[in-house]
């Protein structure tokens, strides 16, 4: 039975290739790169094997956003609550 074929790129030269793959340091800059991240999954221009890292990575950068609103949000119901409490962002 024959082998089937090595794929053509390596995993490292695809996550490479979707983006800086470390943590955003802003809400801003994690939006900016999943916007153009969806941009390009919806162009249906992308290679298949790019899609899977595409698609993880945008999943990485969803939970960075929905982590940095909830500290906002958290830090909202401390002052909401009358109380002036030392705040600590998790």
């Amino acid at each position: 039975m024959p082998k089937a074929s090595a794929p053509s790129k390596s995993v490292s030269s695809l996550s490479s290739e979707s983006g800086n793959q470390t943590s955003p340091t802003t809400y801003e800059d994690a939006i900016q790169e999943l916007d153009a991240l969806v941009r390009r999954l919806e162009s249906g221009e992308m290679p298949l094997d790019q899609l899977l890292s595409g698609y993880q990575r945008g999943a990485v950068l969803l939970q960075f956003c929905r982590d940095k609103l909830q500290a906002v949000e958290d830090q909202i119901k401390v002052l909401d609550d009358g109380a002036l409490k030392v705040w600590k962002p998790q």
